[in-house]
């Protein structure tokens, strides 16, 4: 079993062992929608920057204006700044549904924040890769949470002009960061202990770290002193990818973690800038769109859940995103305006995606059936965060 699937496996046993210590009686599935009404007029989205255009950056990349004019539904988005954020805004009760990582899906269906969907109303479902479909972090007993956007790893970025040998390891923001002293750009979230954890599961194997985001007091020490020696280095943390982008445009970083999304922005610009999947893997996301438990145009957001499966809606996100498509409909669609792009993404290589840990919610429980075990949650991540970037 490869390292997603074991994450996802054991999310699910976390789902359920927090209800069992809870002392609740599992509740029954709701019905679920049995068709797609008229439109309400309007959906408002939690997202990621990136995940609903309307040609503002690029004319050619707009899949939002077409929507609205075949539906009726006025698309309204506020970008999240990570998932903590994503989670926080979705709580607020404010909004109709979300493009949820996997360290915020869990977290929206245990709390009942996300409605179960009925799969059988989407006509682009059925093309979706089977690799991307009933992933245990969207997925509770058979029933779906939503439906997947897409997917991909955290890369490690560099600038060529300076780093002139492809680098194979994350070693360069870790034990070598002296050398780039003040010019590493970092992911500027809770979840990043993960990366932390990830590099010492190869360095450092005596501790004994099985799953980056469940970690025992010892392990999330480690992480943590590996951390602040990062921090020792000068590193520059970015909240929104156009932070990043200028870090790296204007010189004053040279290496760090990155999304395809910003690379393929600055290489746009003639920026000497290049990513890799160092041979340890990496942390990454398996991103599902989900609709809120109380949202107020469901149908809108059913709409909206069809529409990003679409060849021509996927195909023109992920593209624009850097991220691998959902089906082989909207690869077709994305070699058209960016040809090798789902051998960029390795959009049909399962064997790539078991490098990758898909961001996941760190618990109490380790996410594991054995009561003995305890890890650090997500609160003390939180804390932890908060406390090294000294808010």
């Amino acid at each position: 079993m490869g390292k997603r699937s074991r994450l996802a496996a054991l999310a699910a046993v976390a789902i359920i062992a927090a209800a069992c210590q809870s002392g609740a009686t599992p509740k029954p599935t709701p019905d679920l929608p049995k068709e797609i009404g008229a439109g309400e007029g309007a959906l408002n989205l939690v997202i990621w920057a990136g995940y609903a255009e309307r040609g503002e950056v690029y004319p050619e990349f707009d899949w939002v204006t077409g929507f609205e004019k075949d539906t009726g539904c006025k698309v309204a988005t506020t970008n999240m700044t990570d998932s903590n954020n994503g989670v926080s805004l979705i709580q607020s009760g404010a909004y109709d549904g979300i493009s949820a990582s996997g360290d915020a899906t869990t977290r929206l269906i245990a709390g009942g924040y996300a409605a179960p969907v009925n799969t059988a109303l989407f006509k682009n479902y059925a093309n979706v890769f089977a690799g991307m479909k009933d992933l245990k972090h969207n997925t509770v007993d058979g029933v779906n949470y939503g439906v997947p956007h897409g997917r991909g790893p955290n890369l490690l970025a560099y600038n060529s002009d300076v780093i002139t040998t492809p680098p194979t390891s994350w070693d360069s923001v870790w034990e070598d960061g002296s050398m780039y002293q003040g010019k590493i750009s970092i992911y500027d979230s809770s979840i990043y202990i993960a990366d932390a954890a990830l590099h010492l599961m190869t360095k450092q194997p005596d501790l004994k770290i099985t799953n980056p985001y469940q970690l025992n007091q010892a392990q999330f020490d480690a992480a943590i002193a590996l951390l602040e020696k990062q921090k020792a280095n000068g590193a520059n943390y970015w909240g929104s990818y156009s932070d990043q982008v200028s870090q790296y445009a204007s010189g004053d970083v040279v290496t760090g973690t990155t999304w395809q999304f910003q690379v393929n922005l600055l290489q746009a610009e003639g920026a000497p800038i290049a990513a890799v999947l160092p041979d340890e893997g990496s942390t990454g996301w398996s991103d599902t769109w989900m609709i809120a438990k109380d949202a107020k145009n469901p149908n809108c957001m059913y709409m909206w859940m069809d529409h990003m499966m679409s060849a021509e809606a996927n195909g023109q996100a992920t593209v624009f995103f850097g991220e691998a498509p959902t089906s082989q409909q909207a690869c077709d669609y994305a070699e058209t305006i960016s040809p090798g792009h789902c051998a960029l993404t390795n959009a049909t290589n399962e064997a790539y995606y078991d490098k990758i840990w898909y961001w996941s919610t760190p618990q109490a429980d380790c996410a594991d059936a054995d009561a003995a075990t305890t890890c650090k949650d997500q609160d003390a991540w939180v804390a932890a965060w908060t406390a090294l970037r000294g808010g």
